[in-house]
């Protein structure tokens, strides 16, 4: 027996080791049991390997890299056509014309290989991973991809509600052309075109002025030719051919297909990114939520079992169901709530959402709960490594982060995981973390306090961490 009291027993005998903070994500999701995965789906036959996929994607963007890399280190918007402009001195470093920069320009702009700061450029991490990673080349061609309409603007005299339904048709045309393993006759792609438009138009319950035109006119009608102010004007019958070559040279520009007698064919790189794409709307429909239906908090709830990849994948497959501002809204609703665990997905997903993401994530690191979630993700969004990022935390944000993640162990994990989540506390001993989580004031340290005392196998630290509850709980310092 030892007439030591609690604390100075600790002191003397329980030194934690100064480790680095685990993330909520790596900790809490081992606080869920019996987690499965599925297997990974095979791509079609005859998909060239992950490697070869790469080096295409590369290929496509080489100039947009030479750019990209040239502007960082110039700290410069290639934007300007003025003589002495960063346009003109990029064209003459890198031997390109002007109309060259610019198109590569915009295409480092969308694939994300630079981040711009007010008026200076920095290297997205894409550029600084492009030539080690191939993750990083796939994915900047895939958000090329994805912004095909903006790398290839539509002709000035289109219409834009047209254009817009074009747009949101093409996904369907991509899918017809994977299904089908081959080229597609252009007339093919036309008549699916046309079916989906009118869709669409269905869905919208629009109904062509045209429609009428038998009937006999209406006291105050529009005579023929015009329209009345708000209403839509009889869809142009050789519109949507026009707009149909417009978005085939347009994913032919970014690599996705190629043109030819009449025909479309996907390139091996475009298959391989619409396989993708449909495995990722087959993974959310088929989930026990139902995710890509549900509401943010449903679908982080789905979520919790996944490993970060097929999660990462769900959260794509949900984003890309809703208008993104909307989608962040919610996320960040969802990380205001009780549930810790959801708060630390719900930065999860935002990191997938990306720079479009940057001022809500700003605006709510104002808010006390949400503050040392905000700042890791800004830090990593601004190119720190994940494994340095909590540096940008101060101590009592770190302590701050620590009861939450406990809390979030609490609620869905085992006993022995919050004894486990002991070592990851940026505090070199267990009185000096219990006198900072007492300082701290989450709403949650009592409840957390209580389970560790209960969970903790040593008896005299239970007794300090039981005694540090009741001061909580009491109000005591």
């Amino acid at each position: 027996m030892t007439s030591r009291k609690p604390d100075e027993q600790l002191a003397r005998n329980s030194r934690l080791r100064l480790v680095r903070p685990r993330s909520l994500a790596a900790t809490a999701r081992r606080a869920v049991a019996d987690r499965r995965t599925r297997p990974a789906p095979r791509p079609p036959e005859g998909t060239p390997p992950r490697a070869e996929l790469a080096r295409q994607a590369r290929q496509v963007l080489a100039d947009a890299v030479r750019v990209a890399r040239w502007a960082a280190v110039d700290r410069g918007l290639v934007t300007a056509h003025a003589p002495g402009s960063a346009r003109e001195r990029a064209a003459a470093a890198l031997g390109l014309t002007q109309e060259q920069v610019r198109t590569a320009w915009d295409r480092a702009r969308l694939a994300g290989l630079v981040e711009i700061h007010g008026d200076a450029v920095r290297p997205g991490w894409r550029l600084r991973a492009w030539d080690r990673d191939d993750s990083a080349a796939l994915r900047g061609w895939v958000a090329l991809l994805d912004a095909w309409s903006l790398a290839h603007p539509a002709p000035q005299d289109a219409e834009p509600a047209a254009v817009a339904e074009v747009v949101e048709a093409v996904p369907q045309v991509l899918s017809l052309l994977q299904l089908s393993a081959g080229p597609v006759p252009v007339p093919a792609l036309l008549d699916l075109l046309q079916q989906r438009v009118a869709e669409l138009r269905e869905q919208r319950c629009e109904v062509p002025y045209a429609a009428d035109a038998g009937a006999p006119p209406e006291p105050g009608a529009p005579a023929p030719g015009e329209r009345r102010e708000g209403t839509r004007a009889a869809p142009d019958p050789d519109a949507l051919p026009r707009l149909l070559d417009w978005a085939l040279e347009g994913l032919a520009s970014v690599g996705a297909l190629t043109l030819g007698d009449g025909q479309a064919t996907l390139t091996p790189l475009g298959n391989w990114a619409v396989w993708v794409k449909l495995e990722q709307i087959c993974v959310a429909a088929q989930s026990p939520a139902g995710h890509i239906e549900q509401s943010a908090e449903d679908m982080l709830r789905g979520c919790v079992r996944l490993t970060p990849g097929p999660a990462r994948a769900e959260y794509r497959a949900w984003l890309a169901a809703r208008p993104t501002g909307k989608a962040v809204a919610e996320l960040l609703a969802v990380a205001r709530g009780d549930d810790a665990l959801l708060r630390g997905l719900a930065f999860e997903a935002l990191r997938v959402v990306g720079a479009a993401a940057e001022a809500e994530v700003r605006a709510a690191a104002g808010e006390p709960s949400l503050r040392p979630y905000a700042l890791l993700w800004l830090a990593e969004h601004e190119g720190a490594d994940p494994d340095e990022a909590p540096d940008v935390l101060t101590r009592q944000e770190a302590t701050w982060l620590w009861v939450d993640t406990a809390a979030a162990v609490v609620d869905h994990g085992e006993s022995d995981l919050l004894v486990r989540h002991l070592e990851s506390a940026v505090q070199g001993t267990v009185p000096a973390l219990l006198d900072e989580v007492r300082a701290v004031g989450h709403p949650r340290t009592v409840q957390v306090l209580v389970a560790l005392a209960a969970a903790h196998p040593d008896p005299a630290l239970a007794k300090a961490v039981r005694r540090a509850a009741f001061q909580v709980h009491a109000g005591g310092a």
